[in-house]
C-alpha cells in the first residue's frame, strides 16, 4: 500500500535535479500526449460507428432486394393463376357454347318442326350452323388430348387454333355473312303475333334451363365466339412469361385469330355488296319511267358518254389483264352451260316423243315372223323399262344440276355488268381533284365489287367448270348404261336368230344383203308411191264439182280447165288454198312479176295464184251406165249418177244384214294402179272386207275380188240382187 502511494507521490512530484521550466514543458507535453490520445480515441469511435452504419446498410439492401424478388414470386404466380384460370375459362365455355348450339339445332328445331303449320323456311335459319358446331367438337377433340394441369397444355392450345384456322375461318365467314338473313327470317316471324307466341312457347320448354325467349339468343352465339377468341389469347398472352416455351406460338395463334375476325369482316362486306348488286329485278315500262329523275338520267348520260370515247378511242380504258382473263372465261364458261342445258332439254323432248310412239303395239303383215316378235318385246321392254329409268336418271343426274347451274350464273353475270358501270364512274372520278362524300362512296363501291370479283370469280369459274365437267361426264356414263342393258336385253334374244351363229366375215355379207335388199324393196316402195301420188285423177266427180266444170267450162272453154294435184296452202297476198282434186280455170300462166311459177287461176269464184307444179290439165272421163242386166231391174231414179253413190259406208252395214238377197258388185271398170289396188270390171262381184281405208277414210273401201284383196273407190261400188247374173265384161276401163 505504501509502495503504491510513494510510486503515486513520485510521479506527481516533478523529478529531482530540474527547474521550473522544464517541470512546465513537461506539464505540457504531458497535456499534449493526453489531447492526442484523446483524438485518437474519437477518430477510433467514428470509425466503429461507420462500420456499424455500413453492416445497416448491406442488410437494409438484402431485405430489399428479398422483397422485391418475394414480390416478383408473387406475380409470377398471380399471373401463372390467371393464366390458368383463363385457358379453364376458354375450355369451359367452349364447351357450354358448343352444348347451347347442339341444344338449338337439334331439340328447338326438332320440337319447331312439330308445330302445325311449321315454321316456314326454318332450316334457313340453321344455315352453315353445322360448320360452325364441327368446328367447336375438332377444337374441344384437340384440347381434351393434354390434361389442363400439363406444363405443355399451352402448347396444345395454340397448336389447335393454329391448325383449325382455316377451317375456322370458312366456317364462321359464311355463317355470320348470312346472320342478317336469320334476323330477317326472325322477324317475319314475329309479325303473326299468335304463331310467334307458340314459337316462344315451344324454345322456352325446351330449354328450361336457359332464360331463352328467341331462336336468335343460341344463334348470335358464334358471332360473339368468334370475337371472344382474340380477347381469351390476348389475356393468356398478357399472363403468360415472354421467357415461356410457347410465347412465340401464343403470339403466333392470337394473331392468327386477330386476322381470322378481319378477313370474316371483310368477307361480310363483300358479300353485302354482292348481295345488294347481284339481285335481278323484273321492272315493268311503268316501273322503269318511275325510277327517272335528275340525277339517275345525268348518270346514265356520262356513262354513256364515257363508253362512246371508250368505243371511238377517245380516252383510254382502265384495263386490268387478270380482271380481263377472268370474265372473259367466265363467259365463255356461260356459253358452254347454257348450250348444253339447251341440248339436254331437246335431247330429252325427242327422248318423250320417241317414247310416246309405239309402233309394235301396230297389226304387221309379218307378226309370225321371229324377228318381228323379237322387235315387239325389245321394244316394249325399251319404252316401258329401259328407257324410263333412263330419263329419270338422266333429270337428276344432268338436266337438273344443270339448271341449278344456270340459274347461278345470273348472280355474277349482274356483278360484272355492274362492276362496268361503276368503272365508268370511277373513270369520271378520277379526273376530279377532289371528292364530295358521296363521289368517295362510289369510288369504294367500285374499289369492292373489283376486289370482290378478284377474290371470288375465280372460285366460281372454278366450281362451275367442275361442275360442268360432271354433268358431261354422267351425261356420258348414263349413254353407255344405256347401252349395255340394250346390248344386254337384245343379248338373249339375237341368240336365238339364224344369223347368230355365223362368222363376222359371213354376217357382215348377211348383212349387206339384207340392207341392200330392203333398200331395194324400199326403193320400189318409194317409186310406187310417188307414181300413185302424180297419176292422174280419174276419179267421177261429185255434183258440185260437176258444176262447177260446167260453169267454168262455159266461162273459159274446156281448154283452160286444169285440175289440183295434191293440196295448196296460201302463205302470200293473193294465194288460194285449194284441196286435191279441185277444178279452176287458168286465166294468166304468170303473176304480175312476170313469175311463170304462179299462175292466176279462177275456182268458181275467188280469183287468185297457185302453184305451176301442182296443176294438171284436166282430161274428162265419162262413164256409161252399164245396162240393165234383166228386165226386171231398172235404173234407180237420178239415173247412174245415184247408182254410182248407192253404195256408201253408212247403207253398206244394213245392207248386208237386212238384205241378204243382195250383193256388192262393181259398178264401173277401175283399173288398179298400184300393189295396194286391185282391178275390177263392170259388174263383177266382189266381197267387202272393211268400208274404209287404214285411216278410217269411206272414200275407199277394202275388197276381195277373183282371190286378191285392195283397195278400190268406194262410189264404183253397187248392190244388185243375189239373183242376178252379170254378163260378161264388154269394154275395157277408160
Amino acid at each position: 500500500m505504501d509502495t503504491m502511494d510513494s510510486a503515486a507521490n513520485a510521479r506527481d512530484a516533478p523529478p529531482q535535479g530540474s527547474s521550473g521550466e522544464e517541470v512546465e514543458t513537461a506539464r505540457e507535453a504531458e497535456a499534449a500526449s493526453e489531447g492526442a490520445m484523446a483524438a485518437a480515441g474519437e477518430e477510433v469511435e467514428d470509425e466503429e460507428e461507420e462500420a456499424e452504419d455500413g453492416e445497416s446498410a448491406a442488410v437494409g439492401a438484402t431485405r430489399e432486394a428479398e422483397r422485391a424478388a418475394a414480390e416478383a414470386a408473387a406475380a409470377r404466380e398471380k399471373a401463372a393463376q390467371r393464366q390458368f384460370l383463363t385457358m379453364e375459362e376458354l375450355v369451359s365455355t367452349e364447351r357450354s357454347y358448343l352444348r347451347h348450339l347442339q341444344l338449338a339445332t337439334v331439340t328447338i328445331r326438332g320440337n319447331l318442326q312439330k308445330l302445325q303449320p311449321a315454321p316456314a323456311n326454318l332450316e334457313a335459319m340453321f344455315l352453315h350452323i353445322e360448320g360452325v358446331m364441327d368446328v367447336s367438337r375438332s377444337l374441344l377433340s384437340r384440347l381434351d388430348q393434354t390434361p389442363s394441369s400439363d406444363p405443355k397444355f399451352l402448347h396444345s392450345l395454340c397448336d389447335a387454333f393454329l391448325c383449325l384456322a382455316a377451317d375456322m375461318e370458312m366456317a364462321y365467314k359464311e355463317y355470320l355473312a348470312n346472320y342478317n338473313n336469320i334476323t330477317a327470317q326472325e322477324n317475319s316471324y314475329k309479325q303473326k303475333e299468335a304463331f310467334w307466341n307458340e314459337m316462344v312457347k315451344v324454345i322456352k320448354s325446351s330449354a328450361p334451363e336457359v332464360n331463352a325467349t328467341s331462336l336468335t339468343f343460341f344463334l348470335v352465339m358464334p358471332v360473339q365466339r368468334i370475337a371472344r377468341y382474340p380477347m381469351l389469347l390476348q389475356t393468356i398472352r398478357k399472363h403468360t412469361d415472354p421467357q415461356h416455351p410457347a410465347y412465340s406460338v401464343l403470339e403466333e395463334a392470337a394473331r392468327a385469330t386477330v386476322e381470322i375476325n378481319c378477313r370474316i369482316n371483310e368477307y361480310k362486306r363483300f358479300r353485302e355488296v354482292a348481295d345488294k348488286y347481284k339481285k335481278t329485278e323484273v321492272l315493268t315500262m311503268k316501273d322503269m319511267i318511275n325510277r327517272l329523275n335528275g340525277h339517275s338520267i345525268a348518270k346514265k348520260t356520262a356513262r354513256l358518254s364515257q363508253l362512246i370515247k371508250h368505243e371511238t378511242g377517245m380516252v383510254p380504258k382502265l384495263k386490268d389483264e387478270e380482271f380481263d382473263a377472268l370474265e372473259g372465261f367466265f363467259y365463255v364458261l356461260e356459253k358452254g352451260i347454257m348450250d348444253l342445258h339447251k341440248n339436254v332439254a331437246a335431247y330429252l323432248g325427242h327422248l318423250q316423243k320417241f317414247t310416246e310412239c309405239r309402233p309394235e303395239e301396230q297389226d304387221l303383215d309379218i307378226d309370225s315372223e321371229k324377228s318381228a316378235v323379237f322387235y315387239k318385246e325389245i321394244s316394249t321392254a325399251l319404252r316401258q323399262w329401259i328407257y324410263p329409268v333412263f330419263e329419270r336418271r338422266l333429270n337428276a343426274l344432268v338436266f337438273r344440276p344443270l339448271c341449278a347451274l344456270r340459274d347461278l350464273l345470273a348472280g355474277p353475270r349482274n356483278l360484272l355488268r355492274k362492276r362496268l358501270h361503276k368503272l365508268l364512274d370511277y373513270e369520271l372520278l378520277e379526273e376530279k381533284a377532289s371528292l364530295s362524300y358521296e363521289e368517295q362512296a362510289a369510288a369504294g363501291d367500285y374499289r369492292t365489287l373489283h376486289a370482290l370479283l378478284l377474290a371470288e370469280l375465280p372460285l366460281f369459274n372454278s366450281a362451275a367448270l367442275q361442275l360442268l365437267w360432271g354433268a358431261l361426264g354422267a351425261f356420258s356414263r348414263l349413254l353407255r348404261d344405256l347401252a349395255s342393258d340394250v346390248e344386254q336385253l337384245c343379248a338373249g334374244y339375237t341368240q336365238q336368230l339364224p344369223h347368230s351363229s355365223m362368222e363376222p366375215s359371213a354376217f357382215w355379207e348377211w348383212a349387206d344383203g339384207s340392207v341392200l335388199e330392203g333398200a331395194k324393196r324400199l326403193e320400189s316402195l318409194c317409186r310406187s308411191m310417188e307414181e300413185e301420188m302424180n297419176a292422174p285423177i280419174v276419179q267421177p266427180l261429185s255434183p258440185a264439182s260437176q258444176k262447177r266444170l260446167k260453169s267454168l267450162t262455159e266461162k273459159h272453154g274446156s281448154g283452160k280447165i286444169y285440175q289440183l294435184s295434191s293440196h295448196v296452202a296460201g302463205s302470200r297476198d293473193l294465194d288460194l288454198s285449194l284441196q286435191r282434186g279441185e277444178l279452176v280455170a287458168v286465166l294468166s300462166e304468170m303473176d304480175t312479176r312476170g313469175d311463170r311459177r304462179r299462175w292466176l287461176v279462177d275456182a268458181g269464184g275467188p280469183r287468185g295464184y297457185a302453184p305451176s307444179s301442182k296443176l294438171v290439165r284436166y282430161h274428162q272421163v265419162t262413164f256409161d251406165p252399164p245396162p240393165s242386166p234383166s228386165p226386171h231391174f231398172t235404173t234407180p231414179p237420178g239415173g247412174a249418177e245415184n247408182r254410182r253413190h248407192s253404195y256408201t259406208p253408212e247403207a253398206r252395214p244394213r245392207l248386208a244384214m237386212a238384205l241378204p238377197c243382195f250383193q256388192v258388185c262393181a259398178g264401173y271398170d277401175f283399173r288398179a294402179r298400184s300393189s295396194h289396188e286391185v282391178t275390177l270390171r263392170a259388174g263383177e262381184p266382189v266381197r267387202v272386207l272393211e268400208p274404209h281405208d287404214k285411216r278410217g277414210n269411206p272414200e275407199w273401201s277394202l275388197v276381195e275380188a277373183h282371190g286378191q284383196r285392195g283397195y278400190v273407190p268406194s262410189n264404183y261400188l253397187t248392190v244388185l240382187p243375189s239373183n242376178y247374173l252379170a254378163p260378161p265384161p264388154s269394154s275395157s276401163y277408160r
